[in-house]
């Protein structure tokens, strides 16, 4: 077994559709800290448990990034 640096997250299993939280900010482009927020406060993109490990599939983040847009778009009085 090979010594990882601290803080390094391990990459993605290759074809998996599951990312880890800071994967998945950098996917959405925000940081791991404000999914984090968005998470405790039910406001962010669906996501699972799997143990103590949090996972966001692709298809969600999609989702949710969308679905954020058109709202956000909305709100400031423009097409969705």
């Amino acid at each position: 077994m090979t010594q990882r640096e601290p803080g390094r997250e391990r990459p993605a299993r290759p074809r998996s559709p599951y990312l880890n939280p800071a994967m998945a900010a950098a996917w959405l482009g925000i940081s791991p800290r404000a999914l984090q927020a968005h998470r405790s406060n039910g406001t962010g993109p669906r996501f699972r448990r799997h143990f103590r490990n949090i996972r966001y599939h692709i298809d969600d983040l999609d989702a949710w990034s969308r679905a954020t847009a058109r709202a956000s778009a909305r709100r400031k009085g423009g097409t969705p």
